[in-house]
């Protein structure tokens, strides 16, 4: 069976971010049967349908690589209990020019990770909200809000033996979700 090209967009764009360290390992402990690869979002302009006459190239880079996925996965922090900016112009970038979608049927999930105690609950649902709309199935089951974040990696930024069962169980119920989606 042919792997499954799944893209990862990571919603904050510092270059030590939790949420990129999660990312990673999210590619580390995938299925062999998953190709996950985190598509970057950080140099797309702001979307503007003005720019829709001549598409800057990082749109067409990035609308190419989501288009090229089988399915999606979101890692974002929270910022002010809502998506981070970065992200929320990501999603519509995709979701661009109308009636030509990268999101429509794409299977996807989301994981959110903050320091605060509610590891990005607000996020994750404002997430969730937004992309439904654009006729992304989102996996119901398990939601993951990982609070306290900053505590849960070691020195090599390595999940915690607990939370790494944690994102394992996520990653290996997106597979199966996934496969039953794909039949």
């Amino acid at each position: 069976m042919a792997k499954k090209n799944i893209a990862l967009i990571v919603g904050s764009l510092r270059k030590d971010s939790y949420n990129r360290k999660v990312a990673h390992e999210l590619m580390r402990l995938a299925p062999d049967e998953l190709d996950l690869n985190i598509v970057e979002i950080g140099d797309l302009p702001l979307y503007n349908e003005d720019l829709e006459a001549e598409t800057p190239q990082a749109w067409s880079d990035f609308r190419h690589a989501m288009k090229s996925s089988d399915g999606v996965i979101f890692i974002s922090p929270e910022y002010n209990r809502s998506i981070p900016g970065a992200l929320k112009n990501a999603i519509d970038v995709g979701s661009r020019p109308y009636g030509q979608s990268v999101w429509q049927g794409l299977p996807g999930a989301v994981i959110t990770a903050s320091q605060s105690a509610i590891g990005g609950f607000g996020s994750n649902h404002n997430i969730r909200q937004a992309v439904v709309f654009l006729d992304i199935p989102m996996m119901p089951q398990p939601e993951a809000y990982i609070g306290q974040i900053q505590n849960l990696l070691d020195d090599n930024d390595r999940l915690v033996p607990d939370t790494e069962k944690f994102v394992q169980k996520f990653i290996d119920s997106y597979h199966d979700w996934f496969n039953k989606l794909r039949r």
